[in-house]
């Protein structure tokens, strides 16, 4: 397959955005004057996680996810706490991590030269534009399609409309999303008709019963020029 256009994902693909997460966490708690133990850590997770997956189900909107996780974390932990204004300071401590996921950057340098390269995300749009600038990696970009200013969000097939409508001379035969999410980047690549690489570093183990098949799988992002030959 001669392909011409590559998306991809931002976050655990091509941004660390475990350590970009864990660094706001810490400093978020320190200035609370609270210890982030393992045991707070998780319960954070599972709030998080749940938000996400309903955001990502279209059941809330993205601005619940930054406003209610600390106001519900600080809830199981009884202490009472302004959730939004905890919300906004965690989204500017986590604008400051840009750390890059292994090679991804000099990988991006040397796919530019051949591929139209765009950024599909469902982040928060200010956050990632300033953790993309600050990683070097915007100017590889042909455009940036941040869930916020789409008004959808991946897997939702309309998002994917969105963005096709706005690539020059779109070719979806030619497309291919890349991605480490199999419920919001390979769902949402099903859906939208195009080819689609898990990145799975951890290889961890498809659920049997999932619908979701990624025309490939990768465990490192450099094993995409193999793919594309």
């Amino acid at each position: 397959m001669n392909y011409k256009t590559l998306l991809f994902d931002v976050d655990d693909t091509l941004l660390d955005f475990k350590a970009a997460e864990k660094k706001a966490l810490y400093t978020l708690f320190s200035e609370e004057k609270l210890v982030l133990t393992n045991e707070i850590r998780q319960k954070y997770d599972r709030i998080n996680r749940q938000l996400w997956e309903d955001f990502e189900r279209g059941k809330v909107k993205k601005e619940t996810i930054s406003e209610t996780r600390f106001g519900l974390l600080f809830e199981e932990l009884g202490r009472k706490a302004d959730g939004k204004e905890l919300g906004a300071r965690y989204m500017n401590h986590l604008s400051n991590g840009h750390d890059l996921l292994g090679d991804s950057k000099q990988i991006l340098e040397q796919l530019h030269a051949d591929y139209d390269l765009y950024v599909v995300t469902n982040g928060i749009a200010s956050t990632q534009y300033k953790r993309l600038t600050d990683s070097k990696l915007l100017p590889l970009f042909k455009d940036i399609f941040v869930s916020e200013e789409v008004g959808y969000q991946k897997p939702m097939k309309e998002y994917f409309d969105y963005v096709f409508e706005r690539i020059p001379n779109f070719e979806q035969e030619k497309t291919m999303i890349i991605g480490d999410s199999l419920n919001s980047d390979i769902a949402g690549g099903n859906q939208a008709n195009i080819e689609t690489v898990w990145l799975n570093p951890a290889k961890v183990t498809k659920q049997t019963e999932t619908k979701i098949q990624p025309s490939y799988e990768i465990s490192r992002l450099d094993e995409l020029f193999t793919i594309l030959g």
